[in-house]
């Protein structure tokens, strides 16, 4: 499952870490839970060594600092750069043992999968994890005859005119009266 490029772009860790988490529950599944139940019963078995991955889906994905996380944040500040986030990461898991920048990769780093060491280039990272829509689409759905989606998708500068748009809510004059003014 776990794919290995000579350089992954940012989409990449959403699916390598999915994989590791599938290999996660695949382990807990098949060797943890049954040792835990042949222990609990008194049956003879022999030890089987497997991978426990939750320490490289903590380095992923766990929240505040995971690197999924780190990319989240740096992808919503305006002044926000691939290199920021690359520095952040380092800064954040330079000691972590699932984590390496080597000195041959200047703009990306390394994660130790359960498969095998996967490196990752950071640019276009940020501008990746905004995944906008694309313009056609938003037009279309601005132009959309539902007046919900259409104030879901309105620009931000017509956005309070998409919000004063709805209908009246209180009768005649639309000011909350019932059918007088004011």
């Amino acid at each position: 499952f776990l794919t290995k490029h000579s350089n992954p772009k940012m989409s990449r860790i959403p699916t390598n870490s999915s994989d590791v988490r599938l290999q996660q529950q695949f382990n807990w599944d098949i060797f943890k839970a049954e040792q835990v139940e042949y222990e609990s019963e008194g049956i003879e078995w022999a030890y089987i060594e497997f991978t426990d991955n939750a320490k490289c889906l903590a380095l992923i994905d766990a929240k505040p600092l995971g690197v999924l996380h780190v990319l989240n944040e740096e992808s919503s500040l305006q002044a926000g750069t691939d290199e920021k986030f690359l520095e952040k990461v380092k800064g954040q898991h330079a000691s972590n043992s699932y984590f390496e920048v080597p000195r041959r990769l200047l703009d990306g780093f390394v994660v130790r999968h359960y498969a095998g060491d996967v490196e990752y280039s950071v640019g276009g990272f940020r501008e990746k994890n905004k995944d906008a829509l694309h313009p056609d689409l938003v037009g279309l759905m601005q132009g959309s005859e539902a007046a919900l989606v259409r104030a879901l998708f309105a620009s931000k500068a017509g956005s309070a005119e998409a919000a004063g748009a709805s209908p009246n809510r209180g009768g005649k004059g639309g000011k909350g009266g019932k059918g007088g003014k004011g």
